[in-house]
């Protein structure tokens, strides 16, 4: 949440989509669209949030899912860690409900008792509104 803020609070005011698994396709032609309404090529990034600061392998999946939806709308990932996150999430994409089961995040929802909601943010593009935060 604190990075969402301080990407609002920039002079140049870019446009900040929350981007996750389940909303990544969608979340890709937003960005496309906003491209295009610029009127030309635009900067993409793509933050890993996390928790805390922390690295979170779902946040690396998501941010991969959504530069593969990106790459199939004809916008390729010059950033070297945008080709590896999106090469990781097309290797690993069939085990995803798995892989944040794994995940530590996964481990400890299902220590609390929470373990279906690892499942169900593994859910890929589940939900089809882009969440676009200003």
């Amino acid at each position: 949440d604190d990075l969402v803020a301080e990407a609002v609070a920039q002079p140049h005011v870019p446009t900040v989509f929350v981007g996750k698994l389940r909303n990544a396709t969608v979340t890709a032609r937003a960005v496309y669209d906003e491209q295009i309404a610029r009127g030309g090529r635009t900067a993409i990034n793509l933050v890993l949030a996390g928790d805390a600061g922390a690295f979170a392998v779902e946040d690396y999946l998501a941010a991969g899912a959504v530069a593969d939806g990106l790459a199939a709308l004809g916008i390729d990932h010059s950033a070297p860690d945008a080709a590896v996150a999106n090469e990781g999430f097309r290797a690993l994409k069939r085990a995803l409900k798995h892989l944040l089961s794994a995940s530590a995040t996964g481990r400890s929802l299902k220590a609390e008792g929470r373990g279906d909601e690892a499942k169900h943010a593994a859910e890929l593009d589940a939900e089809h509104e882009a969440t676009r935060v200003n």
